[in-house]
């Protein structure tokens, strides 16, 4: 059951914490300055290239960590669905930016391997505080494997709720927050986006469409509430298609990932996670959302990058959320043609906000 947009079915982004490696046997407080400069000395140009599973937050999770030089910043993907993996169409997506940036693909709890290595019994450990902590573990990891003060987190649908869960919680673990897709407030996002289509189906003199969503009426629904959600969805698909005119993201299934096998595992975390945070009767974790709720002052740099045409999170309420938000720096990018899915077009720009904007940030400190 594919309960959401989550970014073409590759999407996410990686997060970093704060080093602190000391020479075994010397205190920390005789050497301060000399186990400081050990554990962050710039190492020799050498691509990065690995791949495993981490303990975190006590169960094992899959990460890859990718980039042509070790001293280059650390971008931590964190991607959509819930459950719809970044990690198998990775090297399709951003294998350009390993010039610039080292990248890192986690599959969060219930997505891609990790739900192959860990199966269904974590169900009850997935709540939307779990998976923070287990995104600020995953940063904290990296941060120490890598030898980094802080990482770049960079989060897609539902992975850019994360980010901002993330980005309050441990600003101290990152340069900037980057969000494609922004939701900010689930059910606000549900009934404007209900409000949106229902109005494109009229203008388009679509009877049928319009009869459809009319008799389920505007979200939240109190009874039969999967089967209205799939008509609303229904409608919501194919007018975001009528109106995406931005070739979309390269989705090409990396070898490693493309068994049978592999493939039947991606479908059945995307369905899990899917069921699990929207809930049969969409009551789940995620339809609590609520962005502003938070806070909307940030210690970060906030940047967020939204398509002109999405229908799931629309642009007019990221926007006004970002509005809002108080940083020591801020700003939001409309994308033409580009809906809730990423575009060729979005991933372009977000490199090179990434580039021109964020990597000075993190060569600065």
């Amino acid at each position: 059951m594919r309960v959401t947009a989550g970014m073409t079915a590759p999407a996410e982004w990686l997060l970093f914490g704060l080093v602190a490696v000391i020479a075994l046997g010397l205190a920390w407080s005789a050497l301060p300055q000399c186990a400081a400069a050990q554990s962050l000395a710039v190492r020799p140009r050498e691509r990065v290239n690995e791949e495993m599973f981490v303990s975190i937050g006590g169960i094992d999770q899959w990460i890859t960590i990718k980039g042509n030089d070790g001293n280059n910043p650390v971008v931590l993907f964190l991607h959509g669905g819930p459950g719809d993996a970044w990690s198998p169409f990775a090297d399709a997506m951003f294998g350009g930016w390993e010039k610039e940036f080292t990248l890192v693909q986690w599959d969060q709890r219930g997505a891609g391997r990790t739900f192959g290595k860990n199966g269904t019994l974590i169900e009850s450990t997935m709540t939307i505080e779990r998976m923070t902590q287990d995104g600020i573990e995953v940063a904290m990891y990296i941060e120490k494997h890598l030898h980094k003060r802080k990482i770049i987190i960079l989060g897609g649908s539902w992975g850019s709720i994360l980010g901002v869960y993330m980005a309050h919680a441990r600003p101290d673990l990152f340069y900037a927050y980057v969000g494609l897709a922004q939701v900010v407030n689930m059910r606000k996002d549900q009934s404007a986006s209900y409000a949106r289509v229902l109005e494109l189906t009229h203008s388009a003199g679509d009877q049928q469409a319009t009869t459809e969503l009319a008799k389920i009426g505007s979200p939240p629904w109190d009874s039969d509430a999967l089967s209205k959600w799939h008509i609303y969805r229904k409608w919501e698909v194919a007018y975001q298609l009528k109106r995406v005119t931005a070739p979309p993201a390269a989705s090409k299934i990396s070898p490693a990932y493309s068994s049978p096998q592999e493939r039947s595992q991606y479908a059945a975390a995307d369905d899990f996670s899917g069921v699990h945070f929207f809930g049969l009767t969409l009551t789940g974790p995620l339809e609590d959302v609520d962005l502003p709720a938070l806070g909307t002052d940030f210690s970060i740099p906030i940047f967020i990058l939204q398509g002109q045409e999405d229908l799931t999170a629309l642009p007019e309420l990221a926007k006004a959320y970002f509005d809002n938000i108080k940083a020591p720096r801020k700003q939001f990018y409309l994308v033409p043609g580009t809906g809730h899915e990423l575009s060729a077009a979005q991933l372009n720009l977000t490199l090179k906000v990434l580039v021109e904007q964020v990597l000075p940030l993190a060569s600065n400190h």
